[in-house]
């Protein structure tokens, strides 16, 4: 006999004696229950898991076949006994009771006494189980009539019975986020109404929270997108799922249903920003390392392109001087020009970084302009193409670019060839782009010899004859920069063919280097040989808008191979170390291109400057740090501090301790520290202290003041972002503060102190170092003093106080002998220089606390204007200091003086108005 039958038979003799021979003694009753309840339970104990299983499977569909609940009832009963005596697991149980066939509304005995049993029983389960029991609950509560009669209200009542019981937060039966995760999973509408009002307040309880995790009106905001050097893409709340769109929202909670839309809008308001490639990569979640494909993405650009197409369709109807091609008089000036320039800076870096894909985007595109009459701006959208193949086709197969070859049929129909444009306007790069596409795209097939089986469009023929003679040297023995584009056009064509590309691109590199064959030109060559003027006049803009993105980054790859050999010949020529302001302007303007960063920034950090250090070239390194400072904008955050631990390493080599380079060096390491954002900081500063092997030092190892300028700076970006009273969040900043200290120890005011962010401020009380004695620096300046006046042999006076060991006081002891004697020896000057720049920082510092000492203790009067008078002859009669300085030492101290000395009002009065001559007063506010 199976052990099935076993049961079955067993239980019915148990039930049979209970129902059927009744026996008025309840202790006989009892026992004899008893004895039935351990035979059943030493058989299920003998059972493995599987027979187990089987046998309460076998058992129930016994138990679901008897039409009378009482019997129901005790057969169940006797299964609760055994869940309690720990024999049949109740998970087990309940398992096998939801998934039983039989469990339906309509066999209305076992329906009802099963949900009592899973209710009695289902504490005993893990809130996995129960939330397995509640996903069948909820597939038996779709079972039921939308109208449910009276003979099954008992089966519903039980059913709501036991979901009432699992919500019920007490019982601690299954978290509530997990059952509001189930329940969103499917369409409760569908459920009978009591259900559903029961499930629908359940969820109420969860609005509450679902506004605390999310923004109100958060799908109706719009992103302030910032210049590439913000990083406030890093914390933006506008996180976006890539392949739906939809705000990504913490758990399946009700939120608004606005919430949940998909922000298509949001996606591409950001993209027609500029700047906002790493907005819409935070956004989307891309990483560059890896190959994600955004198909949401590719729509979106698609989008933006029609829309470009439309806007060009509209202008082109309301624009006077527009011709049947859609030619403008001054095509550069419009805004429509603009949002092209941009779409193609779109198109090629998320297409570059393989996040959009270029065939699926042609593709589509011609799916949707094939239904659509819009060639206004057709010349445009070949531009843009135009900008990605020229660049990309030598390193991808023909086949990735012949969807471009349907645009032709639909954009470009004439049965006439299109005149040949003005080749002075601009915009005739644009019209002639669909050509260069062309020219492209038969040299890349002639050498896959891959056969392109029709001719160019008949449109387009005349524009391709032009540039087949324009570009033969016979028809046009020389080109020179004018108000004509043909070096552009040519360019454009001809970038991936040598033969014909270098031509065009040394007229560009002959007109900011002076050595255009213009009859009409008078500038000299890059040397500035033969003493005559270099070339002041760059590249205009649009001079450079017109070259696709494979020409810049030819031209500026000229450019820097010019400069490094102008470097390593600078003995070699006349004027080895000047540059041509037309090819430092040029250069500038095509840094800002984010298209070519790879040999534009990166270029400029990794190659040009390690080599022009390299070459000791100090006056091509000087100008490279002013056109970083003064033209450089928009340059990303990690490239600044990048450029910023060369500036450190720069300052530390003996060739630089030089006054003008060792203050251009200082003045543009400062620019970069106070330049940095105050999100940008603790994520670009903790990768320099973090790591384990970081790529440079921030901190300077002798300057106090760059030093200053950062610690004010980490203020100012705790104090904003909100991370400067929790010592956690900031635990980073120590290892940073501690270089700084171990490098160049100095001391903060109490006022200061009292501003500081609580991490920095407990660091600096911790780390306090001994005040210097102003008296004692008083004396120790009049011996100086008295020690210069009795030395009479001048090599023994600049050996000693030119010595390194001795205290650095010599500025203090040029102050004095203005004051005291009115003029200045010669030797001051050559203790001066043997000082060195580097050093003479220190020398300042010292200055500054000596003059403030003598002010505050002068009682005001004369002697403060003779203090002031001496100050400017030092800095305009005899050239000892410079005014920017000075005052960077000198306005710290000032300030700290200030609060308790009314004397210095005046004195002080007249250091803002010098502040106003000089680049960089925001710094000194700050530091005050």
């Amino acid at each position: 006999m199976s052990s099935e039958s076993r049961i079955v038979k067993l239980f019915e003799e148990v039930l049979e004696d209970k129902y059927i021979i009744p026996i008025c003694n309840e202790e006989e009753q009892r026992k004899r229950a008893e004895e039935g309840f351990k035979k059943i339970g030493t058989l299920f104990g003998a059972m493995t898991p599987d027979v187990k299983e089987a046998s309460i499977r076998s058992y129930l569909g016994y138990v679901a076949s008897v039409n009378h609940q009482n019997r129901v009832h005790a057969y169940l009963v006797v299964m609760n006994r055994m869940v309690a005596l720990n024999i049949i697991p109740a998970k087990l149980l309940c398992d096998q009771i939801m998934g039983s066939e039989k469990l339906t509304y309509k066999n209305q005995c076992f329906w009802i006494e099963a949900f009592q049993l899973v209710r009695k029983v289902i504490g005993g389960i893990d809130y996995k189980g129960v939330r397995e029991i509640m996903k069948c609950c909820k597939e038996k509560a779709l079972s039921f009539p939308v109208n449910v009669s009276v003979n099954i209200l008992p089966q519903l009542h039980e059913l709501i019975e036991l979901i009432e019981h699992i919500f019920n937060r007490s019982a601690c039966l299954l978290p509530a986020y997990f059952i509001i995760n189930e329940i969103k999973k499917t369409d409760y509408q569908n459920m009978h109404w009591r259900v559903s009002n029961l499930i629908a307040n359940f969820i109420e309880e969860f609005v509450a929270v679902a506004q605390m995790l999310s923004i109100i009106g958060h799908s109706s905001m719009l992103p302030i997108v910032e210049h590439s050097s913000y990083a406030d893409n890093l914390i933006i709340p506008w996180k976006l799922d890539p392949d739906t769109l939809k705000l990504s929202l913490r758990g399946n909670l009700p939120y608004d249903d606005e919430l949940l839309q998909c922000q298509a809008r949001l996606l591409r308001f950001v993209l027609q920003q500029p700047y906002s490639r790493d907005m819409v990569c935070s956004m989307l979640n891309f990483q560059k390392q890896q190959k994600q494909k955004c198909a949401a993405l590719e729509e979106q650009l698609v989008w933006l392109v029609l829309n470009a197409m439309e806007y060009s369709e509209k202008e082109s109807q309301t624009t006077s001087g527009t011709g049947p091609n859609g030619e403008h008089d001054d095509g550069v000036s419009s805004h429509t020009q603009w949002v092209w320039l941009h779409l193609s800076s779109q198109l090629i870096y998320f297409v570059l970084f393989q996040f959009a894909t270029f065939q699926n985007i042609v593709n589509t595109l011609h799916e949707k302009l094939a239904v659509r009459n819009l060639r206004r701006g057709r010349d445009h959208l070949m531009w843009v193409f135009l900008q990605y193949i020229s660049g990309s086709i030598q390193k991808h197969s023909i086949l990735n670019f012949l969807p471009v070859l349907k645009l032709y049929d639909i954009l470009y129909p004439e049965k006439e060839p299109l005149p040949v444009p003005d080749y002075n306007n601009p915009y005739c790069t644009h019209q002639m782009a669909p050509t260069c596409i062309w020219i492209h795209l038969m040299k890349r097939a002639q050498t896959e010899n891959y056969n392109i089986n029709r001719p160019i469009p008949i449109a387009l023929r005349s524009h391709f004859d032009y540039l087949q003679q324009l570009a033969m040297p016979s028809n046009n023995p020389t080109l020179f920069m004018g108000s004509e584009y043909r070096f552009a056009l040519l360019c454009n064509a001809y970038s991936t063919q040598t033969d014909y590309f270098s031509r065009p691109m040394q007229a560009l590199i002959d007109t900011i280097l002076g050595n255009s064959k213009n009859p009409q030109a008078s500038m000299a060559g890059g040397g500035g040989g033969g003493g005559q003027p270099l070339p002041t006049a760059p590249l205009s803009m649009r001079v450079l808008d017109s070259l696709t993105i494979h020409s810049k980054m030819s031209l500026i790859h000229s450019i820097v191979m010019h400069m490094i050999k102008q470097a390593q010949n600078k003995n070699s020529i006349p004027n080895g170390n000047n540059m041509a302001p037309a090819l430092v302007e040029t250069y500038s303007r095509l840094l800002v291109y984010t298209e070519i960063e790879s040999l534009g920034i990166k270029g400029f950090l990794g190659q040009l400057l390690p080599q022009v250090f390299k070459s000791h070239a100090w006056g091509i390194l000087y100008t490279l740090l002013e056109m970083f400072s003064y033209r450089m904008h928009h340059i990303h955050s990690h490239y600044r501090v990048q450029l910023l631990t060369h500036l450190h390493s720069l300052a530390s080599v003996p060739h630089t301790n030089q006054m003008q380079l060792h203050s251009c060096v200082e003045s543009t390491a400062l620019r970069l520290i106070i330049g940095l954002g105050s999100v940008e900081v603790q994520a670009q500063l903790s990768r320099y202290v973090s790591e384990p092997k970081p790529p440079g030092n921030i901190v300077s190892a002798e300057s106090e003041e760059l030093n200053r300028a950062l610690i004010l700076t980490l203020a100012r970006s705790m104090h904003i972002t909100g991370t400067g009273s929790d010592p956690q969040s900031s635990a980073w900043c120590k290892d940073l503060l501690q270089n700084i200290m171990a490098n160049t120890p100095h001391a903060w005011p109490q006022h200061t102190l009292y501003c500081f962010p609580q991490v920095l401020n407990e660091f600096f009380l911790q780390h306090g170092i001994p005040k210097e004695s102003k008296q004692l620096l008083k004396k120790t300046v009049d011996e100086e003093f008295r020690n210069w006046a009795s030395m009479t042999n001048e090599n023994d006076i600049i050996a000693h106080f030119g010595m390194a060991v001795n205290p650095p006081l010599f500025l203090c002891l040029v102050f004095k002998m203005i004051i005291e004697t009115d003029a200045i020896s010669p030797v001051a000057y050559k203790i001066l220089e043997r000082i060195g720049a580097r050093a003479l920082s220190t020398h300042l510092r010292k200055l500054c606390d000596y003059l403030l000492f003598e002010v505050a203790n002068s009682g005001g009067g004369a002697h403060v204007n003779k203090c002031v008078d001496t100050i400017n002859d030092m800095i305009w009669k005899y050239n000892i200091v410079t005014i920017d300085r000075l005052h960077f030492d000198n306005v710290y101290q000032v300030r700290c003086f200030e609060y308790r000395h009314n004397s210095l009002k005046p004195w002080f009065d007249h250091w803002q108005i010098c502040s106003n001559l000089r680049e960089g007063p925001c710094f000194l506010r700050e530091l005050s």
